[in-house]
């Protein structure tokens, strides 16, 4: 049987498509006979995942993205089927999640499990949304926009309190206050100047006053000796007055003016003759009448001698009666 040229080149140029299409699907990842160990992941969101991006395990490329697939009309669930290059021991417990990258292509990052039993070919492995670059950047910055909201909102407040207390009454009392604060810093240059004289080397009142302090410092330090021999008689007069047997000197004081007490307290009661002669007016009387008695004798004795020494010889006895009472002296009378 001859075949026309006709079907040759058909049959050619239908091979050649075939071919064409397998080569074109397995620089993809894609193949029609699905060989090898496949796993499958779920995701809501495969952040721009396309055939043959990477699957990474610890920062090593595993596999890669074999197919993308549709599992329901909303869209809700996505179908991703991994071709692993080898049969991985990857534990059960392990999750698969989509790590974006904005210079790049997106990847599949498998983070293992710690159990003891692994999947195996067809199983559907655990998944998880990744946060991307942005996502993270914008989940740390949620947190400033809000204090940054609030911060804003609080500035508001205080400007709108600032606009409500600076009312034109108010604007005057500041202008005021200022006013007040320049007549204060005139005040303050003035008693700079002051005391900056105060301060003067030469002729300041400091100055005069530190001289004053020299020169008595000099004083004391040229009357060293005298000043010590002060103190060291000062400090014996202290000494001796702490040994001295002050309490007892006290107590015999007392005791002295206590004796006092008892004698004054006598002296003015009725006991003694002491009270008596104070308290007593027959005793008094009596004794002013001893001595204007005692008085009148001595004057009489003056008066008449005759009358009790008889000595010469020719004298006469005297015959005048005794004096009854003293002679009045005139001399004294005169002079009081």
């Amino acid at each position: 049987m001859k075949i026309s040229n006709e079907s040759k080149v058909g049959a050619l140029t239908a091979i050649s498509i075939t071919v064409l299409i397998l080569g074109f699907n397995f620089l993809k990842g894609k193949t029609l006979f699905k060989t090898g160990n496949y796993i499958f992941a779920k995701y809501e969101d495969t952040k721009g995942l396309m055939v043959s991006n990477p699957v990474y395990v610890n920062g090593f490329q595993v596999g890669s993205v074999i197919d993308i697939e549709n599992t329901d009309f909303n869209l809700h669930s996505i179908l991703v089927t991994i071709k692993l290059n080898e049969n991985y021991k990857i534990p059960v417990n392990s999750v698969a999640s989509i790590k974006d990258n904005p210079l790049g292509t997106p990847s599949i990052v498998i983070k293992l499990g710690n159990n003891t039993r692994f999947l195996n070919p067809q199983d559907t492995i655990a998944t998880r949304n990744a946060i991307g670059l942005f996502d993270d950047a914008m989940n740390k910055l949620e947190p400033v926009t809000d204090q940054i909201k609030v911060t804003v909102q609080s500035l508001d407040s205080v400007l709108k309190n600032i606009n409500r207390i600076f009312d034109p009454n108010t604007k005057n009392n500041l202008q005021e206050a200022i006013a007040n604060i320049n007549t204060t810093t005139a005040s303050l240059i003035v008693s700079a100047a002051a005391i900056e004289q105060m301060l003067d080397k030469q002729s300041g009142a400091i100055t005069s006053s530190v001289n004053n302090i020299n020169s008595v410092t000099k004083n004391l330090a040229d009357h060293n000796k005298e000043v010590a021999a002060t103190l060291s008689n000062l400090e014996k007069t202290t000494n001796k007055l702490a040994a001295a047997d002050i309490n007892g000197t006290i107590g015999n004081l007392k005791i002295a003016i206590d004796n006092l007490n008892v004698l004054v307290k006598k002296a003015a009661s009725d006991e003694g003759s002491l009270g008596k002669l104070i308290n007593d007016k027959t005793l008094y009387n009596n004794l002013n009448n001893s001595l204007k008695s005692a008085n009148t004798l001595i004057d009489d004795l003056r008066v008449h001698p005759k009358r009790y020494v008889q000595f010469s010889v020719f004298g006469k006895k005297e015959k005048s009666g005794p004096l009854l009472a003293p002679i009045i002296d005139t001399a004294s009378s005169n002079k009081q």
